[in-house]
This record gives C-alpha cells, sequence and structure tokens, in this order.
C-alpha cells in the first residue's frame, strides 16, 4: 500500500492582488488523479482570467477521458488560434494514473521539474515551449513509476527567478539534491521549505507569480482507504460602509 500526498504552495507577485497562476485538481475517469497548473502571460487580473480560462479549458478534456498529451495539445490549439499566436502560457499536467499505475507529466514549460527518490536527484529539463505562439506546439511527456520515498517537484518560473534583484540564486537542484527521501517526510514539508527559502531571496517581495506542486509516494500508515484533501487560502474580507439607518425605507431595515 502506497499513500499519494500533493502540497501546493502559491504566492503572487509582490504588489499583485492575485496570482496569474491557476491550478485546478479533477479525478480521472478511469482512476486517479490530475492536476493542471497554467501560468498566464503577464501577471495580475489579465493573466489569471487568461490562465484560469486554459486550466478549465484542460480539465474538461481531462475529465471527458482525453489522454494528458491530447489535452494539451488542444489547449494549445484553442489558445493559439483565439489569441492569434500573440500570447504565450506556460502547461504543466501531473497526474497519477490508475489504469497504467504511472506519474504522468506533460510539460510545456520551459522551466524544468524534478524528482527525488531514494537513487537521488533526476532534473528532466528537456528543451520545452510554451503554448499559444507557435503552430504545432507540443509537450514533453514523462512517465515515471509509483515507487515508494519518490517526489515529484513542480513549479512556474518565478521560482527560477526568486533572489534575482539581490544577485542571488535559488539554486533548486542543490537545494533538493540535499532532501532525505528515505525519512518519508510530507510533501507539504517539501513545499513550504522550498518556497520560504524563495521568500527569503526576495526579502518577502516575489518577484513573480510562484506556484509549486509537490507529489509524494510514500508508504502507507494505515490499511484504512480514506482519501483527504486539505485547502488552506488567506481572505481579507472587505471593508463596507456602514449603511446610514436614515437613508433607508422602513423594509430595508
Amino acid at each position: 500500500m502506497f499513500e499519494i500526498e500533493v502540497a501546493v504552495a502559491k504566492v503572487a507577485h509582490h504588489g499583485s492582488g492575485e496570482s496569474g497562476d491557476t491550478l485546478e485538481m479533477i479525478e480521472r475517469p478511469g482512476g486517479g488523479f490530475s492536476f493542471v497548473l497554467v501560468d498566464g502571460q503577464g501577471t495580475g487580473r489579465g493573466a489569471k482570467t487568461l490562465s484560469n480560462l486554459l486550466a478549465t479549458r484542460a480539465i474538461s478534456l481531462l475529465k471527458d477521458g482525453a489522454r494528458d498529451g491530447a489535452a494539451a495539445r488542444a489547449v494549445h490549439d484553442y489558445l493559439y488560434t483565439y489569441r492569434m499566436g500573440q500570447v504565450a502560457a506556460t502547461l504543466n499536467i501531473l497526474s497519477v494514473d490508475f489504469q497504467s499505475g504511472k506519474i504522468l507529466m506533460s510539460r510545456n514549460n520551459p522551466a524544468p521539474f524534478f524528482v527525488i527518490d531514494r537513487h537521488g536527484l533526476h532534473s528532466y529539463s528537456e528543451p520545452s515551449t510554451p503554448i499559444g505562439l507557435q503552430p504545432m506546439t507540443k509537450p514533453i511527456i514523462s512517465e515515471l513509476p509509483v515507487a515508494a520515498y519518490t517526489y515529484v517537484v513542480v513549479f512556474t518560473d518565478g521560482l527560477l527567478r526568486a533572489g534575482e534583484r539581490t544577485g542571488e540564486d535559488v539554486e533548486i537542484g542543490n537545494f533538493l539534491s540535499g532532501w532525505p527521501a528515505e525519512l518519508g517526510r510530507s510533501a507539504q514539508e517539501l513545499t513550504d521549505t522550498l518556497l520560504r527559502r524563495a521568500l527569503e531571496l526576495d526579502v518577502g517581495e516575489p518577484s513573480d507569480d510562484m506556484s509549486i506542486v509537490t507529489l509524494a509516494v510514500l508508504p502507507a500508515a494505515t490499511t484504512h482507504s480514506v482519501r483527504r484533501l486539505r485547502t488552506v487560502v488567506p481572505f481579507e474580507a472587505p471593508t463596507w460602509p456602514t449603511p446610514d439607518p436614515r437613508g433607508l425605507d422602513s423594509d430595508e431595515l
């Protein structure tokens, strides 16, 4: 028995109210689940609208049974046609497919992704282009076995830019190479540790939207087949002016 954990951490560009990255999750029709991570060009509301539109389309295709690579191609074709090759986005689809027993990664993202297991660190950095700019763009597809003490780390390019303003380098490869996979630490702990390092290099003011997704395959702590999902989202409640009762009709009080 294995236990599959997925942890996500997102933070918006400093001074921007909303991240331009969008993450969506879906259970696959044949068993398993997929995470779609889209980074829209730019930042703020415009980038968020674009990334949300593309993530929704990818999720819809996967829900209908499309394979990951086919879904990535279709989303690219949509964006290329919709914006006439003038707007780019990066797209990652990370899946655990119960039918094949594989971890699948479809990547249209110049940023690499990393795998940590008991044999060390593996970087998947084959050249990959964003969607939306060139016709016939295809994803880079990788297949991995589902094996205990495996961590898959996926991120948007904002993580790579951490420390640019201060002349520092996040050195993701060096950082991840020191992660002790055999200790079986949680996916959340790895995600939070990596984000904390990036924010320290940016002196608490991220220079770009950052999103990190970590998938961990660990030995099951119990034989009970219980699924859990926990989400933590900061929310600042809007401040509404207090209405003046003297200016309201009696039926509005």
